[in-house]
């Protein structure tokens, strides 16, 4: 009995990862109707960055988190102004070619600077500690501050689009563009933001990602699945949908794996089947 209780404990805590990768995507398309296809590539680009801000300056993961948010947030805007911008229409195979391209430039650079071998943020003993909760119950305390990490980001960024002025502004612009131009609202701009706050939570993913396992240039489109299958499983658009699928992702996971190594990834994507088949929309409507 203990055993399946602690599977979805740390399932749940695994979770934590993959609402980090997937509240970005989830803001992307809820606000622009973009469906990222190097959002996972990104989240690899974010760890590679702060390893290059802490081999630059010192610094640990956690310090140079910061610094590495700020970059992303930029590199995002700058995207989405210079380029997306540009495609972004009914038509939403125009934007699936460009990520799909940022991706492999992405996937081949990082290899071509980087080479292939993987990389760790080293985080010390704190990647090993725990905490005992009750029985043979264990927490890790990485994965427990990973979970509170996607917890509130998910409620600032909840908070932000219903109790801010540019909550109003990205929440106008998503519902009607063409009557938020009318009303002065600068589309382009508000996309830009977007993008840039979606980039920003990419960067929170993707270095925690490499304080927990290794990172790869070639690691992105896993990361894309488990981003996208959590924002399938919550509902397209949907903030704490998005968190909740990221957490029910996990858990099924860990429950797989209680029933045989081989079953615990392919136990996920049986759920996003699952959910895909009867109801497509989402388990969770939009916030």
């Amino acid at each position: 009995m203990f055993e399946w209780v602690n599977a979805i404990v740390q399932g749940a805590l695994t979770g934590g990862v993959y609402a980090l990768f997937a509240i970005g995507l989830s803001l992307a398309y809820g606000v622009m109707k973009l469906v990222n296809i190097a959002h996972g590539d990104f989240i690899a680009l974010a760890a590679y960055i702060a390893l290059v801000v802490m081999s630059a300056s010192g610094l640990n993961p956690f310090a140079a988190l910061p610094i590495v948010v700020v970059i992303m947030f930029g590199l995002g805007y700058v995207l989405q102004r210079a380029v997306l911008n540009k495609v972004l229409g009914q038509d939403i195979l125009p934007p699936l070619l460009i990520t799909f391209g940022m991706s492999i430039i992405i996937q081949n650079g990082l290899l071509e600077i980087f080479s292939a071998d993987a990389k760790v943020l080293p985080i010390g003993s704190l990647s090993t500690a725990s905490f005992t909760v009750f029985g043979p119950i264990s927490l890790g305390v990485f994965p427990v501050i990973t979970l509170a990490a996607a917890l509130i980001i998910t409620a600032g960024l909840s908070r932000l689009f219903k109790g801010t002025s540019l909550g109003v502004t990205l929440r106008a612009t998503s519902d009607d563009r063409d009557t938020a131009q009318l009303m002065g609202i600068k589309d382009l701009h508000v996309y830009g933001l977007a993008m840039g706050i979606a980039f920003a939570v990419m960067a929170v993913g993707g270095v925690f990602m490499g304080m927990k396992n290794s990172v790869t240039p070639g690691a992105g489109p896993t990361f894309l699945i488990y981003a996208f299958e959590a924002v399938v499983i919550g509902g397209l658009g949907s903030l704490w949908g998005t968190f909740a699928g990221a957490l029910l992702l996990g858990v099924a996971q860990g429950l797989g794996f209680m029933i045989g190594p081989a079953w615990g990834i392919m136990t996920g994507h049986l759920v996003f089947l699952a959910v895909l088949l009867f109801k497509p929309s989402g388990l969770f409507s939009r916030t």
